[in-house]
């Protein structure tokens, strides 16, 4: 296993990017034919103070699921699991470099923009995450699907004529999503492959990934990874505890192409074997489930394993969670 890496330099990234909100002011406003600014909700100022908002909730989510631990075969803050190829710091490069992104998405969501637009807008994201990273793809799923959310979520706040006061809950997030660009996510499922590593898995074994996913609706943020999140909530756990069910509960249920280009089908089954495994011991509510996940974490390196997949929905469902309970401006 490499070797934990130095925290500090993670960390004052972490109190820049989450808390302070920096660089955001100086995402543009879309053309002038907006939603928000023709009279049908709240005035550019506000616009843009909600897209800033929702840009640093996607930040934290990314944050909250990259410092998790024990997260089994992923990077963290404690080691780099599985990979020889990135580290936390490379993270949190990715992350900073997409701190414009979710704002200037989440406004072209309030404009109710084309599937085209917001497909420009993550495709300029992964090319300043790639130049972050020297070359290392970290979030091109969560670019993908925390970019959607906050597409979604600004829509849903275009609508309110009423203000922005009121929460947005989860099922209206979903039906925002699907009602602006189901369609489009649909078609976008039939493209030709892009050549990455998880679309070719995706061929190979006859799985589903990011574009099938999110021309659901998210099932599996919003039906079965936040649903487990909120019961450990219920329950009384924190929201570590929390965050670790929901991971399970993810590995457990999808087919995660991360896993299937690095262990194949084999692979794959020990990861959903190892998280139901978790999941019907009682997750977070055992004794000693740090130990188990700790266990499972040293075995997905030993097999060189890691649900990438499963990370980028976490992060959504933290994201969405976020969402639900922020007070709107």
């Amino acid at each position: 296993m490499t070797p934990a890496l130095p925290r500090h330099h993670t960390e004052s990234h972490a109190g820049s990017v989450l808390s302070s909100g920096h660089g955001l002011g100086s995402t543009r406003p879309p053309t002038p034919g907006s939603v928000l600014s023709s009279g049908h909700g709240l005035g550019s100022a506000r616009r843009r103070v909600a897209s800033h908002q929702a840009a640093r909730l996607a930040l934290r989510a990314l944050y909250a699921e990259l410092a998790l631990y024990p997260k089994p075969g992923l990077v963290s803050l404690i080691d780099n699991g599985s990979h020889d190829d990135m580290t936390a710091l490379t993270f949190m490069r990715s992350l900073f470099s997409l701190r414009h992104y979710f704002a200037a998405i989440c406004l072209a969501g309030m404009d109710a923009a084309p599937f085209a637009r917001l497909k420009q807008l993550g495709m300029a994201a992964e090319r300043r995450m790639m130049a972050a990273t020297g070359g290392v793809n970290t979030h091109r799923g969560a670019i993908f699907g925390l970019g959607m959310l906050c597409a979604a979520l600004g829509r849903q706040l275009a609508r309110r004529n009423a203000g922005l006061a009121a929460k947005v809950d989860p099922a209206s997030l979903r039906a925002a999503l699907l009602d602006g660009w189901g369609a489009a996510l649909a078609a976008h499922t039939l493209a030709a492959p892009d050549g990455s590593h998880g679309q070719r898995a995706a061929q190979l074994h006859s799985a589903s990934g990011a574009r099938e996913e999110a021309a659901l609706g998210l099932p599996s943020v919003f039906l079965v990874g936040l649903p487990a999140l909120q019961a450990t909530l219920a329950r009384g756990g924190g929201m570590h505890h929390a965050r670790i069910d929901a991971l399970f509960a993810l590995m457990a249920h999808v087919s995660d192409t991360n896993v299937l280009h690095r262990g194949g089908a084999a692979g794959a089954s020990m990861v959903r074997d190892r998280a139901r495994e978790f999941v019907e011991l009682g997750g977070t509510r055992q004794p000693d489930w740090h130990a188990r996940a700790l266990d499972t974490h040293r075995l997905f390196v030993r097999h060189r394993l890691s649900p990438g997949g499963a990370a980028d929905l976490l992060a959504a469902c933290c994201l969405v969670q976020a969402f639900s309970v922020h007070a709107w401006p």
